[in-house]
């Protein structure tokens, strides 16, 4: 017989109630491995989407900045005139198709390199869309942009370009991200214009019209060789050009029994050819280059030494006669008549007798300019001007080493402290400005000459520049003291013409400017030869000018120096030869002071390019 149960006491309980904190535990367990599985596979996809989308932002970056890229490196080392081709969005687009999208070489890894932890993922452009919404150009002279185009006075060119970029991004091959962006692209190509001085061409000729019935004389032309207009060449001797030959002209003209034009070097015509040796190469239709438009710096500087920024740019005669009341006195130490007066020899010094200007100012015609050197007591070297106004002869002495300058004139002698300076560059030079003609075209006078066939007329060390309002004759040899360059190849062993002789550069320098006359050319000496060493300049905005013969045929006509001029006119001179100073060379800063210089825009311009981009629209797709 079983013994009773104690009171309270069930075995069944326990069995109960064990199983169901462990169906609860399972129940709990299973719970927490369902959402550990889901949390492990809610990460997994947001780390591939992610992955995705950062390898999308990736490619939409490197394809943003690879046509920003692409469109600045089409823009041409040398400015051009506009400087982008028509089709550079298109190359710039193309560029992205083929190295980044669909048709290149598919998703693109951007895992090289990266730590083995970084996310993975690749990129593929899946379009491109790329184009010039617009372009305005910035010119010379004009404060309005306007539309783009081919423009010789081109300061600044501003592209706007709209582009779209659609990048897709992977992560593994089910996991896809899209992200597409638009916006515009700003490349502004700012120019800066170079200040060239004219002395740096061997020959320029602003008006040349082709085929006028008259022809370039046959001879060496050295230097840097331009035309405004067209060259044309004759059948009477030849050509040799050892640098750079150009036109603004399309085509150069044949002279033979008639005229031929043609844009190539040579022509040929029967039995004839006319073939220059272009030494450098040429090249028809470049820019043309714009002129001086008026010889007031000239002016300004033989008193006051800058011949720019003065306060009074174009000054009527009243204005003018003031200003020289107060800045110039002759050897009497009168002050130039507030009324003006018709001849006279004037130069800027102060009540204390000391050089204030640029240089010497000559009211009225001088019949003759006589430039020659001399030496003083001392042996110090000088220069010396002899000026002749009918019956009056003041000669001006410049004497650096000393600094001091000495004006005789009949009995009377004026010693003055200093030398004329150019006060921009502080360096001794001088300026000679007469008001009127040098010289007589009908022979009347000396005109302007050095003190001799074969004559040094200007001293080493000596910066002049010989400037008239009207004409200027020379009457005979101008000639450097010693001379800067070769006339002969192998004057230097192995050497062209015209190379600079070692040693040789004194920082002497002769300029001859006219603006609104010509340079004649009347030669008095025994000799049927004329050597000018200087850079001669007739030329001004809407001028006339050129060098003329007036006098008797020149046998050969040597300029060493340069040629400038609005027009080719008769120097009646069998040979006539022109030896480039090469101290004169484009970008050297050497030349004769206060020639006339002109502002080169378009192909001669330096310049910059800044490129810019404004995103205006970002989405996102996930696939």
């Amino acid at each position: 017989m079983r013994p009773a149960a104690a009171s309270g006491s069930d075995p069944g309980v326990a069995l109960v109630t064990t199983l169901l904190l462990l169906s609860l535990m399972s129940v709990v367990g299973l719970a927490m491995v369902i959402s550990m599985s889901s949390d492990m596979l809610i990460n997994g996809y947001y780390r591939n989407y992610r992955g995705a989308f950062y390898a999308a932002d990736s490619g939409l970056s490197v394809a943003r900045q690879q046509l920003m890229n692409q469109i600045v490196a089409a823009v041409p080392a040398v400015f051009a005139t506009p400087p982008l081709a028509a089709n550079a969005a298109t190359a710039a687009q193309n560029y992205i198709t083929n190295n980044y999208g669909t048709g290149g070489q598919g998703y693109i890894s951007l895992n090289s390199g990266q730590a083995v932890s970084s996310w993975g993922g690749n990129f593929e452009i899946a379009s491109v869309s790329f184009t010039q919404t617009s372009c305005t150009v910035t010119a010379s002279g004009s404060a309005t942009p306007g539309p783009c185009a081919t423009d010789t006075q081109a300061t600044a060119y501003q592209y706007v370009y709209s582009y779209s970029i659609t990048s897709s991004g992977r992560a593994l091959a089910s996991q896809l991200t899209n992200v597409q962006e638009r916006g515009n692209i700003t490349l502004a190509i700012t120019g800066t214009p170079i200040t060239e001085n004219f002395a740096a061409w061997g020959m320029f000729v602003d008006q040349q019209p082709i085929c006028s019935g008259s022809y370039l004389v046959p001879g060496t032309i050295t230097g840097p060789v331009f035309t405004n207009g067209s060259w044309t060449f004759g059948t009477t001797g030849s050509y040799i050009f050892t640098d750079p030959v150009g036109s603004a002209g399309a085509n150069a003209g044949w002279q033979f029994g008639s005229c031929y034009q043609s844009n190539g070097g040579s022509y040929t015509s029967g039995a004839q050819q006319i073939k220059p040796n272009f030494q450098s190469g040429y090249k028809w239709g470049q820019p043309s280059v714009t002129l001086p438009p008026n010889d007031f710096s000239q002016k300004y500087a033989a008193i006051d030494g800058k011949g720019t920024g003065e306060p009074i740019s174009n000054p009527t005669a009243a204005q003018w006669n003031t200003i020289l009341n107060a800045a110039v006195k002759n050897i009497s130490g009168t002050s130039y008549p507030a009324g003006g007066t018709a001849s006279g020899v004037y130069l800027p010094y102060d009540g204390t007798k000391t050089v204030t200007g640029g240089g010497i100012y000559v009211q009225g015609d001088a019949s003759s300019v006589q430039l020659s050197t001399g030496t003083d007591t001392s042996g110090n070297p000088t220069q010396v001007f002899t000026i002749t106004q009918g019956a009056t002869t003041t000669t001006v002495t410049t004497n650096i080493a000393a600094n001091s300058t000495t004006v005789k004139s009949g009995a009377t002698t004026l010693v003055l402290s200093g030398v004329p300076k150019n006060l921009i560059s502080g360096q001794p030079a001088t300026m000679l400005y007469v008001n009127g003609n040098i010289g007589n075209s009908s022979g009347t006078g000396n005109g302007l000459s050095g003190p001799g066939a074969g004559l040094p007329a200007v001293q080493d060390g000596a910066a002049i520049t010989v400037t008239a309002e009207s004409n200027v004759t020379v009457t005979g040899d101008l000639l450097y003291k010693t001379e800067p360059v070769t006339f002969t190849q192998n004057q230097i062993p192995g050497t062209p013409a015209d190379s600079l002789i070692p040693g040789n550069n004194k920082g002497q320098t002769l300029g001859i400017f006219t603006a609104t006359g010509n340079i004649d050319l009347n030669n008095k000496q025994s000799s049927t030869n004329l050597e000018i060493d200087a850079s001669l300049a007739t030329i001004s905005s809407g001028g006339s000018g050129g060098i003329v013969n007036t006098g008797a045929a020149i046998g050969t006509l040597n300029i060493v120096g340069g040629r400038i001029q609005n027009t080719i006119q008769n120097i009646n001179s069998t040979t006539r030869n022109i030896f480039f100073d090469r101290r004169f060379a484009a970008g050297s800063g050497f030349a004769p002071p206060w020639f006339p210089a002109t502002v080169l825009t378009g192909a001669s311009m330096s310049h910059t390019t800044v490129s810019s981009v404004q995103p205006i629209s970002w989405i996102t797709t996930p696939q």
